[in-house]
C-alpha cells in the first residue's frame, strides 16, 4: 500500500501539473499576426474601388451641374457608395469640384478620385433618369457595371424635347407673368415675343463662349430696349403697361440663378460651397442690373420712359385667373427645363398651390409680402420632401417650378428703375426687399423639405457579381 500524500506534496503536484499546461499552451504555435494588422473596412481591390468611386462621380456631376444642393448630391453619393460595397468613404464637394476618397484602413492606401464640374445645364429628365438609375441599383435590380452604363446613356441621350420647345417654355413662363402683374393679352403676347428672343439670342452668345455675366448683361439690355422700341412705335394699345414685360423678362432671367441652392447649402453648413454659389449669383444679378440701367439710359435719351407699373386688382375672379396662371408659368419653367412629361402636371400643381398661398396671405390675410413668400415656399418645400418619397419625379422639378411665379421680377425691375431715375438710396431699398423676398424663397423651400424629407437607410448590396441570387455587385 501506497502511503497517502500529504497535502504539502498534494499542493506541489498540482503546481507542477498547472505549469506544464502554461507552458505548453505559451509554446505551441498561434494564429498569424497579419490578420490582426487589417484595421478598418474590408472592401475590394483596386478596380473595383475604382469602378465604383466613376460611378458616383458621374452621377454626383449630373446633380450638382442640375441645381442641387451640395447636402443632397453628398447623401446620394455616400449611399450610392455604400450600396455598392464601400462604406468608409469621404465625399468633398466645392461648387465645381467633386472629391472622393474611400478608406481602407491601415493594410491598404486609401484611393481618391476628384472631377471638375464644366458644365451647368438644366435637364430634368436627364436628373430623373439618373435618379432612377441609383434606385435601381439600391434594390439590387442593376448591378455597377450596368448602372455605369445606364448613367453614360442618360447623359449622352440628347434633351426629350426639340430647343423651340424650351424657348416656348420660357416664353410661356415669361406671358403668364405678365397676366400675374396685371397685363392683358397684348403685354403677355409681347413678352413672349421677347423672353423667346432673349433665349435663342443667349444660347447663340453661349456658343460664342461669352461668360454668363455678359450673357446676363445681354438678356437685362435686350428685355429693355426691345419694349422701348415696340412703345415707341406705338404698338402698345393706350392703357397696356409696356414695363410688365420688362419685369417678366427679369423674372425669367431671375429663375435661371441658383438661389435655393446657395441657401440651403449655407443652412446645411456647406460654406465653401455656399460662398461660391453666392459670388455667382451676385456676379450674374450684377450682370441683369447694368444691362437693364443702360436700356433705361437708352430709353431716356430717345424720349421714352417705361414708368413702373401700378398695383394689381384685387378680386374673386382675378384670384382666380391668377392661381391658373401660377400653374401656367411653373409649367412653362418645367418644360423649359425639359422635365419629363408626366411631372409637367406636378410642377402646375405646385405653381397654383405657391401662388394661391401668397395670394391668399397677402390679399385676403393682409400679410406682408416677404412673408406670405415664405410660407408658400414652405408649402413648395413640403410637396418637395413629400415627393422624395415616391422617388416617381424630380423633387427639384417641383421645387423650382413652384417658386417660379413668386421670384422677384416686379421687385427687381422697380429697384433698377429706381437706380436709374430717382436715386441710390431709393433703388437700394426696393433692391432689398427683392433679396429679402429671393432669401425667402430658398429659406422656405429649404425647410419644408426638411420637414418632410425621407430618412432613409442605405441597402448593403454588396454580394459578389458572380451571384445571380444579388446582381447588385459587390465584394
Amino acid at each position: 500500500m501506497v502511503d497517502e500524500l500529504n497535502p504539502a506534496e498534494r499542493l506541489a503536484n498540482r503546481l507542477r501539473a498547472t505549469l506544464r499546461r502554461d507552458a505548453k499552451r505559451l509554446l505551441s504555435p498561434g494564429p498569424p499576426t497579419l490578420p490582426m494588422l487589417m484595421v478598418g473596412p474590408q472592401v475590394p481591390d483596386d478596380a473595383r474601388v475604382q469602378e465604383v468611386l466613376d460611378l458616383c462621380m458621374r452621377v454626383g456631376e449630373v446633380q450638382l451641374s442640375s441645381g442641387e444642393s451640395v447636402a443632397v448630391v453628398t447623401d446620394l453619393m455616400l449611399r450610392l457608395a455604400e450600396a455598392c460595397g464601400l462604406p468608409a468613404v469621404d465625399v468633398d464637394i466645392t461648387f465645381t469640384s467633386i472629391t472622393i476618397c474611400c478608406h481602407r484602413g491601415n493594410a491598404a492606401s486609401p484611393v481618391t478620385s476628384m472631377r471638375l464640374v464644366r458644365y451647368r445645364t438644366l435637364d430634368l429628365t436627364r436628373l430623373a433618369k439618373v435618379d432612377g438609375v441609383v434606385e435601381d441599383l439600391e434594390s439590387g435590380t442593376l448591378d455597377v457595371r450596368a448602372a455605369a452604363v445606364a448613367v453614360d446613356e442618360a447623359i449622352e441621350t440628347p434633351h426629350p424635347y426639340p430647343r423651340w420647345a424650351a424657348t416656348a417654355g420660357w416664353g410661356l413662363l415669361a406671358g403668364a407673368i405678365a397676366f400675374l402683374l396685371g397685363g392683358g393679352p397684348v403685354t403677355a403676347l409681347t413678352a413672349f415675343l421677347v423672353t423667346g428672343a432673349i433665349d435663342r439670342v443667349g444660347r447663340v452668345l453661349s456658343r460664342w463662349g461669352l461668360p454668363a455675366f455678359f450673357q446676363q448683361l445681354m438678356g437685362g439690355l435686350l428685355a429693355t430696349t426691345a419694349t422701348v422700341g415696340l412703345f415707341a412705335a406705338g404698338l402698345f394699345p393706350p392703357g397696356t403697361r409696356p414695363s410688365l414685360v420688362v419685369a417678366a423678362s427679369i423674372t425669367v432671367l431671375l429663375s435661371g440663378l441658383s438661389v435655393v441652392g446657395t441657401v440651403q447649402d449655407a443652412i446645411s453648413g456647406y460654406y465653401v460651397t455656399a460662398a461660391g454659389r453666392v459670388a455667382e449669383v451676385a456676379l450674374l444679378s450684377a450682370g441683369l442690373l447694368t444691362g437693364v440701367v443702360l436700356g433705361l439710359k437708352f430709353g431716356f435719351a430717345v424720349g421714352v420712359a417705361l414708368d413702373v407699373a401700378g398695383s394689381v386688382s384685387v378680386s374673386v375672379g382675378r384670384f382666380s385667373l391668377a392661381i391658373v396662371l401660377g400653374a401656367v408659368a411653373a409649367a412653362g419653367y418645367a418644360l423649359a427645363g425639359y422635365a419629363p412629361l408626366r411631372s409637367l402636371a406636378v410642377a402646375a400643381g405646385s405653381g397654383a398651390i405657391s401662388w394661391g398661398v401668397f395670394s391668399s396671405l397677402t390679399q385676403l390675410g393682409n400679410v406682408g409680402a416677404v412673408t406670405a413668400t415664405g410660407v408658400a415656399a414652405v408649402c413648395v418645400g413640403a410637396l418637395a420632401g413629400l415627393l422624395r418619397r415616391t422617388a416617381q419625379v424630380p423633387s427639384l422639378v417641383v421645387t423650382l417650378a413652384g417658386i417660379t411665379p413668386l421670384l422677384p421680377g416686379y421687385s427687381a425691375y422697380r429697384g433698377f428703375y429706381q437706380l436709374a431715375v430717382e436715386g441710390l438710396s431709393e433703388g437700394l431699398v426696393t433692391v432689398t426687399i427683392a433679396l429679402a423676398t429671393g432669401l425667402a424663397l430658398a429659406a422656405g423651400v429649404t425647410f419644408g423639405e426638411f420637414l418632410f424629407r425621407p430618412r432613409r437607410r442605405a441597402v448593403d448590396v454588396t454580394a459578389d457579381d458572380s451571384d445571380p441570387a444579388n446582381p447588385a455587385g459587390g465584394q
